[in-house]
């Protein structure tokens, strides 16, 4: 799930690779290109992380990975969105994940198609977990696109791999793929780390994954443009047709028939698009001549002749509505939602609601690329994101729920969210909240009611190696026994109802602490020997089949009201050919998306470790809460170390630069409450190091008090009103990595 993805290519692969730019130039009608991209600083501290951004810009005369906008394929409006592969291997970063959101809610605002045309090895390492959770707004904002009756298309170029392919990569109501394209959940750089063998030949690539029924064609270049055309004169076919090339919006004169008297689809190609069979254009045209350009090289307007607004200006009318794909809309259910959103009535509004742009490169990073055999940087290694939290230190503490630690709010407190992650320390009273304008809100410990008599002062914050180790104990509690000690009434459910049983997830209906509610998590090994999990699934790795189960639980939650609580506590997802052609990344991808649009209340638990995809499907929920030692990442922390410095030894050393603690998440928002795991101030040696308490040791006391916590966060979820409590998740989700 990471930039660390990309793969190893021959040169004469490098050479044929179209660049975004050529790509765009190939598909879109001459001369109707009109950019939508703002500026972006680079604005990050870390010496290594800016110098591989500037060599990335130098490089491809972009300021960032992706580039979107608008143009007309024959005749038609469309909105596109494209990766670099070139600017550090398509990773998707802060600013990357916002420009592709803004760039959806755009497209969505002015009723356009939409074609994304990714290539990318995932997240941007770099900027860590939070870089990561953009892929959960990227999926969300494509949702709420399709929701409005609107198109989306999807040409997967090479190489598509990681978190990019998990989210909006597989959410296209039309899929194709470049001849002979990488196209796979898990890199093969990365399989080859953790498990020190190749992957098996022959399976992450196009053609394999059509004959599975994955993608539906595998295209060249050359036949995009006519393809999209003739799909679009379907999906749009309920919406006015598409309206001419020439009027008083654009001035463009319309595209003119081959003087060979090609049909169409040679029409809608420029100068330099390649064929069925021959190379892709040169390498390094430009969209065009006089284009005018941003400080980082980006086109930043439309070229001679292109309909649109002034760079920068206020984005009004884009031309002909009827050239798009039907009448504008507002998007959202009331006036309140869709200017949360930047919806209008057939506006798009970048100052509308929480979608304020990021202006620049903020999270501070370590080493972060690595040269390829091209002398490419391609986004190797997942170095700083987040500023970490010291590994220990005395906090002063005071939770909301009658524990220490128990950080940030409970159901009904007024708290805010700590902003930085030593406030977000050993029960830290200090939470974290920022309100739907994006303002950063600080309040007291302990939220509206000061300090609980329990309450610890000076409680020790864990470091990353220690949470990472505390969480993959044999002995640690799972899902099983948080139902064993916190629920009763426990029908566990089989399976996806149509044939399919993963072992590795489990799905039931339950009370917890009292509250009726659909259970789904990770199955991993129990806390007490004379427990099973039925049979051989005790710890494993997820694969397509358990997404499937865990939808099916969303589906039920959904149809009755009632509430959903998901679990994580998994090492990653399946990494296996059955994995790759079962559509893992497709289900997680649309995993993403039921959970982001789930009428239902959703809350979120952290238990354990949290590597990857398979965590990141049962994320996004209405609340999240984190056990002390749980922890969140793009890679299982083995897979970064071996991929930023070829060895798995630094894997703690990389995972502390990421942010991935339970501390780190609640100063980025990501996560709501921190609960300690046991009663006592239980200081153990282990060696020569001091560690501080871990569920392990007094697995039933935690459990216990666990369940009671999350029994009144569903009962306080399940009592909201469901209008006020969707529109708050989908703000919170949409402010993932932006300014608080």
């Amino acid at each position: 799930m990471t930039g660390t993805n990309s793969p190893r290519v021959s040169r004469a692969s490098r050479l044929s690779r179209a660049s975004a730019r050529e790509l765009i130039e190939a598909v879109v009608d001459p001369g109707s290109w009109y950019g939508w991209d703002e500026p972006v600083e680079i604005t990050t501290e870390d010496p290594d992380y800016r110098a591989d951004l500037e060599r990335a810009r130098e490089r491809t005369g972009l300021d960032e990975s992706v580039i979107t906008g608008e143009g007309r394929i024959e005749g038609r409006r469309v909105a596109l969105v494209a990766c670099e592969f070139r600017f550090l291997a398509g990773s998707i970063g802060v600013a990357a994940g916002e420009r592709l959101v803004r760039a959806v809610e755009r497209a969505t605002a002015e009723r356009l198609p939409l074609l994304a045309a990714p290539a990318s090895g995932g997240t941007r390492m770099q900027e860590g977990t939070v870089a990561f959770l953009q892929m959960v707004k990227v999926a969300a904002a494509i949702t709420d696109h399709k929701a409005a009756g609107l198109p989306y298309l999807v040409h997967l170029r090479h190489p598509t791999t990681g978190g990019v392919l998990a989210s909006w990569g597989s959410l296209g109501h039309v899929t194709a793929a470049e001849p002979g394209a990488l196209i796979g959940f898990m890199g093969p750089r990365v399989h080859e780390a953790l498990y020190g063998e190749e992957f098996p030949p022959g399976v992450q690539n196009a053609e394999n994954l059509m004959r599975h029924g994955l993608i539906d064609a595998v295209l060249p270049l050359s036949r995009l443009p006519g393809v999209a055309a003739r799909v679009l004169r379907v999906l749009c076919a309920g919406d006015a047709a598409a309206g001419p090339a020439t009027g008083p919006e654009t001035g463009a004169p319309p595209p003119s028939a081959s003087a060979s008297g090609a049909g169409p689809e040679a029409e809608a190609l420029g100068p330099g698009a390649d064929t069925a069979s021959g190379p892709a254009p040169t390498a390094g045209a430009a969209l065009a001549p006089d284009q005018p350009r941003d400080a980082g090289g980006a086109s930043t307007g439309s070229a001679p002749g292109t309909p649109g607004d002034a760079p920068g200006g206020t984005p009004g009318r884009r031309g002909d509505v009827a050239a798009g794909c039907g009448p504008t809309v507002a998007r959202g259910a009331d006036s309140g939602e869709a200017e949360a959103f930047g919806g209008g009535a057939g506006r798009w509004d970048p100052q509308a609601g929480s979608s304020s742009a990021v202006h620049g490169h903020v999270v501070p990073g370590g080493r972060g690329a690595e040269r390829d055999a091209g002398g490419a940087d391609a986004v190797e290694a997942g170095s700083a994101a987040p500023t970490p939290v010291p590994p220990s230190g005395a906090l002063p503490g005071a939770g909301a729920g009658g524990r220490r630690g128990d950080v940030a709010a409970g159901a009904g407190a007024s708290v805010a969210r700590a902003t930085t992650p030593e406030a977000a320390g050993g029960g830290g009273g200090v939470g974290a909240e920022h309100d739907q304008a994006g303002a950063t809100a600080f309040a007291g410990a302990g939220g509206g009611g000061g300090a609980p008599d329990d309450a610890e002062v000076g409680a020790a914050v864990p470091s990353a190696e220690e949470s990472i180790r505390a969480s993959r104990r044999a002995e640690r509690p799972g899902l099983r026994d948080l139902l064993r000690v916190a629920a009763e009434d426990v029908s566990s459910l089989s399976g996806t109802g149509a044939g399919e049983h993963d072992p590795g997830l489990l799905l039931a209906l339950a009370r917890v602490g009292g509250t009726p509610c659909v259970v789904l998590g990770h199955n991993r090994r129990s806390a007490r020997k004379g427990d099973t999990a039925d049979g051989p699934g005790e710890g494993q790795a997820l694969g397509p089949a358990g997404l499937r189960t865990a939808r099916r639980g969303m589906r039920i939650a959904a149809e009755l009201g009632l509430p959903l609580l998901t679990v994580i506590d998994t090492a990653g997802a399946a990494l296996s050919r059955e994995a790759e052609e079962g559509g893992l990344a497709g289900e997680i991808a649309r995993c993403l998306a039921d959970m982001v649009t789930l009428p239902a209340p959703t809350l979120c638990l952290l238990l354990g470790q949290g590597a990857g995809g398979a965590a990141l499907a049962l994320l996004p929920a209405d609340r999240v809460v984190a056990a002390r030692h749980a922890w969140l990442s793009p890679l299982p922390p083995e897979g970064a170390s071996a991929i930023l410095h070829r060895t798995t030894e630094r894997a703690y050393e990389v995972a502390a630069r990421q942010g991935v603690r339970s501390a780190d998440l609640l100063a980025q928002g990501i996560v709501d409450r921190i609960v300690e795991e046991d009663g006592e101030a239980d200081r153990e040696a282990d060696g020569d190091t001091a560690r501080t308490p871990d569920a392990s040791r007094t697995a039933d006391a935690f459990l216990g008090r666990l369940g009671r916590l999350l029994g009144d966060e569903l009962a306080a979820l399940r009592a909201q009103d469901p209008d006020e409590r969707l529109t708050a998740r989908r703000v919170r989700q949409r402010g993932i990595g932006l300014p608080r």
